[in-house]
């Protein structure tokens, strides 16, 4: 690999990498040097004058990932220098960079990784076929014949492979379906975190190096959307020389590669990889030293601009409004023939997916506050809550739990206008979307978090269930608004993305050659921070702006996609809420967690090293890491830990487990105990009676029914014997069984009139805390022989007992739902040879409606 790459890569071929580096860092220099001191006194001016707009209505977490890791695990990965396939441990922290070990050990240990990966500017891909396209194309005149074997043979035939136009490559492979697709949702995470573009929190540095890149592209004559606009700046800069050094050296190079095609292609792969290390690392050096002349010289400016602010603006206006005379007409005539007919179009193309995206996170925040809901039914203790709230808590950057979300934003497509407004691909705004639905998602639990917490607080676990139904509706309604506001901004920008460069284009030759002589008319003094061709950029701008906001209002005042009018909401309607987002984040498991637990860890505690406690404060969203303390098979790259982190990683998990279980069971050992077994449902014969895992991923006690699962399928006997058909839990009649517990729950602490009849309380099988008696309409149904003789408990080896009261599932609703409500109860049908119970009906809980504004209590509705 070494030799290819000196003898390749030569005294004269670093030199020509060198002088096109200096070249382009140095007109880039000079192009953030002058909007450096543009930023500076939009930020001056903006500091001084301030800003409207909506207020969110949600409370924003300030470090969401402390003390928090994505995801860790094992599985295949490529080596270069050897040309085989090696076992590795890969940890993900909250940084989103990828670090990889020898095995878990060493992560363990605190040993410095074998390598990181930043995914800025990386593809995943799942099919070596995807990958030769790719490398097909980077190589122009090295085609692959058809079905000719490729120079990487996979270890399996599940692949996961890391490509970039430029940088290295990463080959890795997985042992089954499942765990490539959790591997790719983790890799997409990670590179979606990484191009989120730079950070917003540098006011005067971000914008001036936005605006010099986008300068310097449009003087190459590229003004179209950029994918590569992504990573840090020495990355991004990097870029930008490699998008012209490396088609000039293909041409030096390319001819003197030697071999088949396959190593052609390899080699070409590897000499580039060289070229953008050599160049980032040049890049790196260069810009930090014109950050740091232009940081030196911010206090003399920034004191000139506070003093000549007034001036200034005059002058900027008075130049503003003679460029507005020269350009506003030939910008009125093309938005006329050339934007106005596709604004619509493009609107609707961005709304649809966009908005389902949105919607989709919605349903997924209220199932596992549903599921939270269930649960506390059985135990509504505080130590239950934080439990559940802990799992709840890392929904938004849980990435196999949030993919569903990110599929529907995939589907943005704007074929057909790509090629007439010079975007290269959607990827840049279905990123840019996807990154706003996790703020979104972690807005609203964060802000559901806090409220909860402070109900706790004040009121203890008294009518639990109703407390989290309430805070669920306030939140809910919460997220609806500042959905609406934050897709509204996006369609605006995304919009001004594909309009602006497009009329850039066509409007600078014939108003280049008029912009200087207007310079003329700036001070001299104010010459640094008025520039004709922002200004000349500003007035294209505001010409479009007008038409993209009316059609984005439009759709509001139309209410499609639920969208809201800005005057729906007012301005700061909720400021106690906002009191609470100062809070830092509240540790669930550390203020409200079994204090025995920790008392008793004792002996246990002190024989821990001092890594093994830090990896136990650490929590991961995803827990897919293997078994601590067994090695790794090869048919077991990567397996996960026992107990789900409380959030199921995919729809169909429970059915899945429920497969494994019977082929699991044949091998497991008699002496296994449950709270040994891996989180993946696998059980010994001694507790097939047990119920499978809730929704949210919490078991059951043993030897305890619970009522909504009563319908689902248990295990063959207990399905023949109740009669009832498997349920999804992620469906909408599930999900809607689960709403009709909790009212009946609310509904019981509001009339406690009798106690609970011992029948039911054997029903309930064993339950630590009493449940809240039902009402009075409820009839006590008289112990039956069989249930007086079996006891609380069923003998080991056999089925549970069908409960005697229990609630049909309602009927099946395609439409599913959209706020916790819920229908009325239909009356039970009677079971052979049982007598059957009065059963009031529930009242219908009024759903809020999508225009309501307030923040009403749901009680009195």
């Amino acid at each position: 690999m070494g030799d290819v790459i000196s003898s390749h890569l030569d005294e004269g071929k670093r030199e020509i990498i060198t002088a096109r580096t200096g070249e382009v860092m140095g007109e880039f220099g000079c192009l953030y040097e002058q909007q450096y001191a543009v930023a500076l006194f939009n930020k001056v001016r903006f500091d001084i004058e301030g800003g409207g707009g909506p207020q969110p209505q949600l409370l924003h977490r300030k470090i969401p990932l402390e003390n928090k890791s994505i995801f860790s695990g094992a599985l295949f990965q490529f080596l270069e220098e050897n040309k085989k396939w090696r076992n590795r441990f890969l940890f993900v922290p909250d940084s989103y960079n990828i670090n990889y070990y020898d095995n878990k050990a060493s992560h363990d240990r605190g040993l410095h990784p074998k390598g990181t990966i930043n995914c800025a500017g990386y593809k995943v891909l799942t099919t070596m076929e995807q990958y030769m396209e790719l490398i097909s194309n980077s190589l122009p005149g090295v085609k692959a014949k058809v079905g000719s074997s490729p120079f990487l043979k996979c270890a399996t035939q599940f692949p996961v492979i890391l490509w970039h136009p430029y940088g290295h490559h990463y080959y890795f492979c997985l042992v089954s379906e499942k765990e490539q697709q959790k591997w790719h949702a983790v890799f997409q995470d990670c590179i979606r975190h990484a191009n989120d573009g730079l950070s917003e929190e540098r006011k005067v540095q971000t914008p001036a190096f936005t605006d010099a890149v986008r300068l310097y592209r449009q003087a190459q004559g590229q003004y179209g959307t950029w994918d590569m606009m992504c990573g840090t700046p020495s990355q991004i800069l990097s870029n930008l020389v490699m998008e012209g050094l490396l088609p000039e050296l293909r041409e030096l190079i390319s001819p003197r590669l030697k071999g088949k095609m396959q190593e052609r292609q390899r080699n070409w792969m590897l000499i580039s990889d060289a070229v953008y290390s050599l160049v980032q690392r040049q890049c790196q050096a260069q810009y930090e030293a014109v950050v740091q002349r232009c940081e030196a010289g911010r206090p003399l400016l920034e004191a000139s601009i506070r003093t000549d602010m007034d001036q200034i603006i005059t002058s900027k206006e008075h130049v503003t409004n003679k460029i507005r005379g020269v350009v506003l007409p030939k910008a009125e005539k093309l938005l006329k023939v050339s934007i106005q007919p596709y604004i619509s179009s493009i609107l609707d193309a961005l709304m649809e997916p966009t908005s389902r995206g949105f919607s989709e996170v919605r349903d997924v925040f209220f199932r596992e506050l549903v599921d939270m809901s269930k649960n506390t039914l059985n135990e509504g203790t505080k130590e239950t809550v934080a439990e559940h709230m802990e799992k709840i808590s890392m929904l938004a950057f849980h990435p196999v739990k949030m993919q569903t979300c990110y599929e529907k934003v995939d589907q943005l497509s704007l074929e057909g206008l790509q090629q007439r407004f010079d975007v290269s691909s959607p990827s840049v705004f279905v990123q840019r979307a996807q990154i706003l639905m996790r703020e979104q998602m972690d807005d609203a639990v964060y802000t559901f978090e806090q409220i909860l917490h402070q109900c706790l607080e004040s009121q203890g676990t008294e009518g639990l269930c109703k407390t989290i139904q309430r805070c669920q509706d306030r939140v809910i309604k919460k997220f609806d608004y500042d959905s609406s506001t934050v897709r509204k901004r996006f369609f605006r920008e995304a919009l001004l993305q594909i309009f602006i460069p497009y009329m850039l284009k066509q409007l600078s030759p014939s108003c280049a050659s008029e912009l200087p002589r207007f310079q003329e008319l700036i001070f001299e003094d104010f010459s640094r921070f008025i520039l004709v061709e922002n200004i000349f950029e500003e007035v294209v701008l505001h010409s479009v702006m007008k038409d993209i906001m009316m059609a984005v209002k439009e759709a509001a005042v139309q209410r499609r996609h639920n969208l809201y009018r800005d005057s729906i909401v007012l301005t700061n309607s909720d400021p106690n809420l906002h009191l609470l987002g100062e809070n830092p984040s509240i540790d669930w498991a550390g203020e409200y967690g079994p204090q025995e637990e920790v008392d008793g860890a004792g002996s246990d505690a002190e024989a821990e090293s001092g890594e093994s406690q830090k990896r136990r404060r650490m929590k991961q969203v995803v827990s897919m890491i293997q078994v601590e303390g067994s090695p790794v098979l090869p048919s077991e790259s990567c397996v996960e830990v026992p107990r789900v982190d409380g959030i199921p990683e995919e729809e169909g998990e429970e059915e899945e487990e429920e497969e494994e279980e019977e082929d699991t069971d044949a091998i497991a050992s008699p002496d296994s105990k449950p709270e040994k077994l891996p989180q993946n449902g696998t059980t010994s014969p001694k507790d097939t009676e047990i119920p499978p895992a809730l929704t949210n991923g919490s078991a059951p006690k043993e030897d305890e029914v619970v009522p909504w699962e009563q319908n689902q399928e248990v295990t063959p006997e207990a399905d023949s014997a109740t009669g009832s058909s498997p349920q999804d839990p992620g469906s909408p009649t599930a999900i809607q069984n689960a709403i009709q517990e909790i009212d009946k729950a609310v509904q019981a602490e509001d009339n406690v009139t009798e106690e609970l009849p011992s029948t039911y309380q054997e029903v309930m099988a064993g339950s630590e805390e009493a449940l809240p008696p039902p009402p009075e309409h409820v009839e006590a149904i008289p112990p039956s022989p069989s249930d007086t003789e079996q006891g609380p408990a069923s003998a080991p080896g056999t089925a549970p007992e069908p409960a005697t009261v229990d609630f049909p599932p309602p009927p099946h609703d395609d439409s599913g739902f959209q706020s916790p409500t819920s229908k009325e109860v239909e009356e039970e049908a009677p079971q052979p040879g049982e007598e059957q119970p009065t059963v009031a009906m529930v009242p219908e809980t009024t759903k809020p409606s999508d225009s309501e504004t307030g923040e009403e209590d749901p009680d009195s509705q």
